[in-house]
């Protein structure tokens, strides 16, 4: 008879107690469910340098790329079967479908999930998760869940024999009470086919079955017992694809990432294999409640060597009281919470998420069964020295992209510079390993600030990208010719020009330049315009701290910033919804300006001078103008005051007057409070509101104050109270208020109500 043994992917009992079966049953073939055509990995996976947790990722050579997923923790069952052999030089194969096989399945799944538009198919996790029967028995354990269950009962057997036939036992229960849909009922089904003619070429190979183990899922036990009957191959779909080792992490390997099979606390499960190897039954416990002290006190909390002592004595009668012997999980968590959270989960909370799923990331060789691309995005982080980096933690890298005359060699002296060309790549490519982070300094062109962490999704991410290139600079590349091929938007395709210099890849700014000229001859729209004047104004003000020739794009620049000019004040004619994109346009072009000495700028002042003196426009947009112009100098007290008097008068709707004060306080605000003439013209200009045109006014009003801060609505407070004769005190005190319900609701029911100009 075959040497059957059901395992859970993740359980250190199984794997310790595993590593015992084979040992004694001295098997002289172990049979291991594993995609068949992974095999080639286990020189690699065994090697000493190979720190788990690890994965296979095995994906598709064509798009839509689909990816699945095979990960090993340390106490996996099925990786410690691997080194058994190996270290005992037993042969042993993988029985499972071919991941060709699996990627096609997952394929038709998603598809059908598509048509049907139902189900989250994103990610395809290998797993024995039935939640019908695992509700079932949370339902009716004493643990009131099915996780804890599982660890009293099988984690904590006291022998391989007791895990073995648990386990066994445990599988066939589920079979037999499980409900599977139709599509995992026909994989299943598939899978066990599969196997089963494995066992059944490895028996007729000349192999006795009684020296044949053969280690499976729990719940495939039953299934496969049935190797010896005669049945039909049937057709497997298949697709074609690439297999790599890449590192995994224990919180992608915890439940709480989305992990069907995996567990809720993978480093605590490993302080239990920990346990098992040291044959002390008890050392989980002891350093759980250790480590969350440790965690408390590394954030400044108070734990003492008392409370923890005190933690595992309770830990343990509850663990009586429950019908163990020793601590679960669950027990151990509620001795923390009352011993060293002094009854507060809060104040344990932290520390216990760092205990049980832990922040530990697998390593692997260097070079190890990697794609081109992983090979390269390696290398750049040793030659970048951004090794360091590679953790779950995030950290806060800040560049300087100017040269440092101090280095020694032109390499380390560009540093910076090349670091921030990778990072952009990475950004280009949607890897999400490091955030830029926009620079809150106005022109701080030399300066980069960065977040960046490494996950698991990262590695998918750079597999995917295989498919576009052989190394980062390469995928990159074709990212952004694909962005500029599929777009006629003029905008688009200048961000596609800004990520080129911001990798440093001239080639494909090259390509992204000629797009845009041709763009530009069609291109009508002022947003559209003044959006690419802004990022062609953002690469030019870059050019030198970048190394890059910006030769081509001034001329570009020149004409469409020309272009912008002339359309502006037509454009202006909108509604208030329009409104807002429009003022975004006009401040970019006006910083564009600003920052670019070559441009006409009596061009643009033209067009602000004639958008605020008209009075066919939207009005917010002349009063915005009329704020740039201020700000710029080009508008005297006395003009200010007259156009004030102006659109602040009687004979001026209501909405219309207040949407041009909007407008005016959308810039240089000081500038605005420090002038009491405004504030005068205002106060006029509201006594002569009826209650209705009043109300119109409020709208507006009451959103151009919105966003003010409360230093600047104090400054406003003096002008008032020195206008009204009152208390600034008390006036500042009205104005920082917080309406009551009544009011705010009153507001809102205007807010409702349709003023649009």
């Amino acid at each position: 008879m075959i040497n059957f043994f059901g395992i859970r992917h993740l359980s250190p009992a199984g794997a310790y107690y595993l590593r015992e079966f084979l040992s004694k049953t001295r098997p002289e073939l172990v049979i291991i469910e594993a995609p068949t055509d992974f095999e080639d990995t286990a020189d690699d996976i065994v090697r000493p340098e190979t720190k788990p947790p690890f994965a296979i990722l095995a994906y598709t050579k064509s798009v839509p790329v689909r990816t699945i997923l095979y990960p090993f923790a340390e106490y996996s069952s099925e990786y410690q079967a691997i080194l058994w052999c190996r270290e005992n030089n037993v042969p042993f194969r993988f029985m499972d479908l071919p991941s060709e096989v699996f990627l096609a399945l997952l394929d038709e799944k998603i598809r059908k999930a598509e048509q049907d538009e139902s189900g989250d198919f994103d990610k395809f996790e290998q797993t024995e998760h039935k939640p019908d029967v695992y509700e079932r028995i949370a339902e009716n354990s004493a643990d009131g869940s099915h996780e804890t269950f599982w660890e009293r009962t099988l984690e904590q057997c006291a022998d391989y024999s007791a895990y073995h036939e648990g386990a066994n036992l445990f599988g066939a229960k589920i079979r037999e009470f499980s409900a599977e849909d139709e599509f995992d009922a026909n994989e299943t089904r598939l899978r066990e086919i599969y196997m089963r003619k494995v066992i059944k070429d490895a028996v007729n190979g000349g192999l006795s079955p009684e020296k044949i183990a053969v280690v499976t899922g729990a719940y495939h036990v039953e299934g496969l017992k049935t190797w010896e009957a005669d049945e039909e191959a049937p057709t497997y779909p298949t697709l074609s694809s690439l297999h790599t080792l890449m590192p995994y992490s224990y919180y992608r390997l915890s439940t709480r990432s989305g992990y069907g099979a995996g567990n809720k606390a993978p480093a605590y499960y490993e302080l239990i294999w920990e346990g098992l190897s040291k044959g002390d039954r008890m050392y989980a416990a002891n350093a759980y409640l250790s480590k969350i002290a440790e965690k408390m006190r590394e954030n400044g909390g108070a734990a003492s060597s008392a409370q923890v002592i005190e933690g595992v004595r309770l830990a343990g009668s509850l663990a009586k009281m429950r019908g163990g012997n020793i601590p679960t999980l669950r027990d151990l968590r509620d001795a923390a919470e009352t011993c060293i959270g002094e009854g507060s989960l809060a104040a344990v909370s932290i520390a216990s998420a760092d205990t049980e799923i832990g922040t530990k990331i697998g390593a692997l060789p260097e070079g190890v069964s990697r794609t081109s691309i992983q090979d390269d995005f390696y290398r750049l982080l040793k030659e970048l020295k951004l090794e360091k980096y590679r953790s779950l933690t995030n950290q806060e890298l800040k560049l300087d992209l100017r040269e440092n005359i101090r280095a020694g060699t032109e390499k380390s002296a560009f540093l910076d510079l090349d670091r921030s060309f990778f990072l952009h790549k990475l950004r280009v490519l949607g890897i999400s390993f490091a955030e830029y982070v926009p620079s809150k300094q106005d022109n701080a062109t030399w300066s980069e600030e960065w977040n960046i962490s490494w996950t698991p999704e990262c590695e998918i991410a750079l597999v995917e990208s295989a498919l576009k290139g052989d190394t980062v600079e390469l995928a990159a590349a074709y990212e952004l010719k694909e962005k500029v091929e599929h777009t006629d938007e003029m905008s688009v395709i200048a961000g596609a020009l800004e990520d080129a210099f911001c990798c440093g890849m001239s080639a494909a700014a090259s390509y992204a330049v000629t797009a845009l000229q041709k763009a530009a001859v069609d291109t009508v729209s002022f947003e559209d315009l003044a959006k690419t004047a802004f990022r062609l104004s953002n690469i030019i003000s870059y050019g030198d701290i970048r190394r890059a020739d910006c030769s081509e794009i001034i001329p570009i620049l020149q004409q469409i910033y020309l272009r912008a000019c002339l359309v502006m004040t037509d454009a202006c004619v909108c509604d208030d919804a329009a409104s807002r994109a429009i003022a975004d346009a006009i401040n970019m072009l006006n910083s564009v300006e600003l920052a670019q000495d070559f441009l006409d700028g009596e061009k643009w002042l033209s067009a602000l001078s004639e958008t605020a003196r008209r009075d066919d426009l939207n009005t917010k947009l002349s009063g915005l103008s009329t704020a740039i112009l201020l700000e710029r100098n080009q508008m005297t007290n006395e003009q200010l005051k007259a156009e004030v008097s102006r659109r602040l008068s009687k004979g001026v709707p209501a909405d219309l007057g207040a949407g041009w004060f909007e407008g005016l306080t959308l810039k240089n605000r000081y500038g605005l409070i420090a002038r009491l003439s405004l504030w005068e013209s205002l106060d006029e200009y509201i006594e002569t509101l009826d209650d209705d045109e009043f109300k119109r006014a409020l709208v507006f009003l009451r959103r151009a104050f919105a966003d003010f801060s409360a230093g600047e609505k104090n400054s406003i407070a003096e002008n008032l109270g020195e206008i009204w004769g009152l208390n600034v005190e008390e006036v500042s005190e009205v104005l920082n208020a917080k309406l009551d319900e009544a009011s705010q609701d009153a507001i809102d029911a205007l807010v409702d109500m349709d003023f649009d100009i």
